[in-house]
């Protein structure tokens, strides 16, 4: 099953996990969206720098250091997403207990794992 994905800590710099993240999502056909600090595009995804209204978000994966997720607690909360995945580097026990209280699953793995597995 496709899963509407929003990839938050995107980058335009091709050699970063959350560009290829963007790619791999892309090929294998989920609908991708995606905030980072600079506007642009990564294979026909447009990275938005403000924090969009997106609707049925199934997937929030994460490409930030749990110091710059802080600010994006509500917003990803808004959401109402069905998980977040914390890539490597982004393991944050404090976000997990704010998941559990609102009831969204979430998952410490490596979106391009996942992907590379079928276990996305």
């Amino acid at each position: 099953m496709k899963k509407k994905t929003l990839v938050l800590g995107a980058s335009l710099n091709a050699s970063r996990y959350s560009n290829i993240a963007v790619n791999r999502l892309v090929q294998s056909g989920h609908e991708v969206f995606a905030i980072g600090l600079k506007q642009g595009t990564v294979n026909g995804v447009q990275i938005d720098t403000d924090l969009m209204p997106y609707k049925d978000i199934d997937t929030v994966t994460l490409y930030l250091n749990p110091n710059n997720q802080k600010a994006y607690y509500d917003y990803i909360l808004s959401l109402k997403p069905n998980r977040v995945i914390f890539n490597p580097g982004t393991e944050n026990p404090e976000f997990y207990n704010i998941l559990k209280m609102h009831e969204i699953d979430f998952e410490v793995a490596c979106t391009l794992v996942l992907l590379s597995t079928n276990q996305y």
